[in-house]
């Protein structure tokens, strides 16, 4: 007699949409423009302050808008208010939802205390600018130089605690071997510095300043962020073919047979590989040719988040259609409505209207990151040499 078992496997849907994607993709540029502020900001480093400006003005607007992605995620945003009243010292999430709000709080302070000097500056400005100048300056007593670097330290500690959180809390998910290694966290930093150096350099183009100080300091942090994450994927994939056993083994296994995952590594990698060649290619030209070729250091910009935005899509998206219960893959296609790409449009045109909105009132070019008023001229132009090649009359 002859009998057949018929197994059954329920096919669940994903439980993160692509607001997840937009909200790692932004924090993780909120908390890397903030590392790449922090030696002006912070520490002093005037050399560095053309960088810092623009990259305080990336902090502070993708620190606003990542949240906001973070709420739609939740499928139910009116409920996270539950964090906090069912607080879990046990989960990543739990522990998140305690530091992102102290993290955002110290954004919107430390862009305060750095902007405000150039703000009191503008207060006699008229019109609506002078009224919004003299409405955020708070008055015209100096800024301490010494309360911008404490709370300048308080928010880098804790945007270490958001890079650990994010990239734990993905990590600790057992069910997924594509998500449970060590190595996922470290990957997430450098593709988050990746992409942030990739933002400021886009940003220093199309905000006016084309400064090649920026251009070369930006260029050399992301020659360093590729290579460190050259480094974690080679070490990734060794471990992953040399295993008989564990999460990285099982996660090979899982995606061997998928033609899908192979183009996606292999895009990956070979965007890694120019990216990163590309670079030191203008880093390394003849001192003569570097402002010419440094005038497009803003397409690798866009490239670098490329490059950061994609692996969070493949990390986020494309692992949870990796079938869990059965062999085989589920498919997964991008819906048009506000769980799909008008969200992921919608999220980079919030971001978009935060930054024309702080541009349009805030005089952050003349920003100095602290001291009086008395420093700042109202018309005093931000310091920087011009990309290109130089004007002749």
């Amino acid at each position: 007699m002859n009998s057949a078992i018929e197994l059954l496997a329920p096919r669940y849907d994903i439980a993160w949409y692509p607001w997840a994607v937009q909200y790692f993709f932004l924090i993780a540029l909120s908390w890397a423009t903030l590392w790449l502020a922090a030696p002006a900001l912070v520490f002093g480093r005037q050399r560095w302050l053309p960088t810092a400006r623009l990259a305080l003005l990336a902090c502070l607007t993708t620190t606003l808008v990542a949240p906001v992605a973070l709420l739609a995620d939740l499928h139910q945003p009116l409920r996270f208010w539950h964090f906090y009243a069912y607080a879990n010292s046990h989960s990543w999430m739990s522990i998140g939802s305690l530091i992102l709000p102290l993290y955002v709080v110290g954004v919107i302070v430390l862009a305060w205390l750095a902007w405000r000097p150039a703000l009191q500056a503008h207060r006699q400005v008229p019109g609506l600018s002078g009224l919004v100048a003299r409405w955020l300056s708070l008055g015209d007593a100096p800024t301490p130089r010494a309360l911008l670097v404490l709370v300048g330290l308080g928010t880098l500690a804790l945007s270490t605690g958001i890079m650990l959180y994010t990239g734990a809390e993905v990590a600790i998910v057992k069910a997924r071997p594509l998500w449970h290694t060590v190595w996922l966290p470290p990957m997430f930093v450098a593709t988050g510095f990746i992409a942030a150096t990739g933002l400021i350099l886009v940003l220093n183009r199309v905000a006016g300043e084309r400064s090649t100080t920026v251009s070369r300091q930006m260029l050399k942090v992301l020659l360093g962020a590729c290579l460190f994450a050259g480094l974690i994927a080679g070490s990734w994939f060794l471990d992953g073919i040399n295993a008989n056993v564990g999460s990285v083994a099982t996660a090979m296994e899982s995606v061997r047979g998928s033609a899908e995952w192979r183009s996606t590594a292999l895009w990956g990698g070979l965007t890694g590989v120019v990216l990163f060649g590309a670079v030191l290619t203008l880093l390394t030209r003849p001192a003569s040719r570097r402002p010419a070729l440094h005038a497009w250091a803003w397409v690798l910009g866009l490239v670098a988040l490329h490059v950061g935005w994609m692996f969070r899509w493949v990390v986020l998206m494309d692992v949870q259609t990796v079938a869990r219960h059965s062999a085989g893959f589920h498919h997964y296609g991008i819906p048009a409505g506000s769980s799909g790409i008008l969200g992921i449009v919608g999220t980079f045109g919030l971001w978009l209207a935060a930054l024309l909105l702080i541009d349009l009132f805030v005089p952050w070019r003349q920003a100095r990151q602290g001291g009086s008023a008395a420093d700042i001229s109202p018309a005093e132009p931000a310091s920087h040499d011009v990309e290109g090649a130089p004007s002749h009359g």
